[in-house]
């Protein structure tokens, strides 16, 4: 009977996340839809590898999800990174599941700032499902490529390759982990707003638009909301800045399915390597 129920709900997360991007952390950009690629932070070490080339100090950071409410489909997430000259390693670890289906990924994370406009990154990630009643296990290793550009002062560019060679994760129904290609820009306003866009392609499934938006109106509090088309659904988040922690919350919202709540703690301290 565990076996039975296992396999459902395997079936019932491939059905709930199919053409959804399982490759955001953080709940800053879950607030803003999933536009991740276009920041340069801790969580760039697995948003975006070429945002590590940006950063200047070290940091570390928790992330919790809960998808639909559901404790079985919770997400657990812990990132580091740490600067060298003009460049940053980073380090992850993405939990998803529960005892009777468990998704591992850990990942290893390097970006170059190679000029004063432009940053480029790759990703190496360890991939393992773990299925009980000794139904089997599936490892496997992928890797991410990124970039970001400076266009000008307010106008940036973003790319990224997930998986780009479409690595197989099991001979069964030649099943293979998810490759994605994403293109985003980040406008900055003023100090105080800035609008995100992205667009992302699982090669198998119909492209994902995302629109964020981003308001700081005083300087410990950040609001954000965000759109997106493919699967339809509607975000919003606040960040506080606490001196060395930075504390997010958002939530998606989706209206079959209702609310998906993310919370997130970084700490930088702010202060040479």
């Amino acid at each position: 009977m565990k076996i039975l129920l296992t396999l459902l709900f395997q079936l019932l997360v491939c059905s709930l996340f199919a053409g959804n991007d399982k490759n955001i952390i953080g709940a800053k950009s879950f607030g803003l839809a999933g536009n991740a690629i276009q920041f340069q932070d801790i969580w760039s070490a697995e948003n975006n590898p070429a945002g590590l080339g940006q950063l200047k100090f070290w940091g570390a950071g928790f992330s919790y999800q809960n998808q639909f409410l559901l404790k079985e489909l919770a997400t657990k997430s812990l990132v580091i990174a740490y600067p060298i000259n003009n460049a940053s390693f980073g380090l992850t670890f993405n939990q998803f599941g529960f005892s009777n289906y468990q998704e591992n990924k850990v990942g290893i994370a390097y970006g170059q700032q190679l000029s004063e406009n432009f940053s480029l990154g790759i990703q190496l990630n360890y991939f393992s499902t773990q299925i009980s009643e000794g139904y089997g296990n599936k490892k496997a290793l992928t890797g991410n490529i990124g970039l970001q550009a400076k266009i000008t002062e307010e106008l940036s560019l973003a790319a990224m390759a997930i998986n780009p060679n479409n690595t197989k994760l099991a001979d069964f129904e030649d099943e293979r982990i998810p490759s994605i290609l994403k293109l985003g820009l980040a406008y900055t306003f003023s100090e105080k707003v800035q609008v995100l866009t992205e667009l992302a392609k699982d090669i198998n499934f119909e492209s994902n638009i995302k629109f964020g938006l981003e308001y700081q109106p005083i300087e410990l509090l950040y609001l954000r909301v965000g759109y997106a088309t493919t699967p339809s659904l509607s975000s919003f988040g606040f960040g506080l800045n606490l001196k060395h922690f930075t504390l997010d919350f958002a939530s998606s919202f989706d209206s079959n399915l209702g609310f998906s709540p993310q919370v997130s703690l970084s700490y930088v301290p702010k202060k040479n390597p």
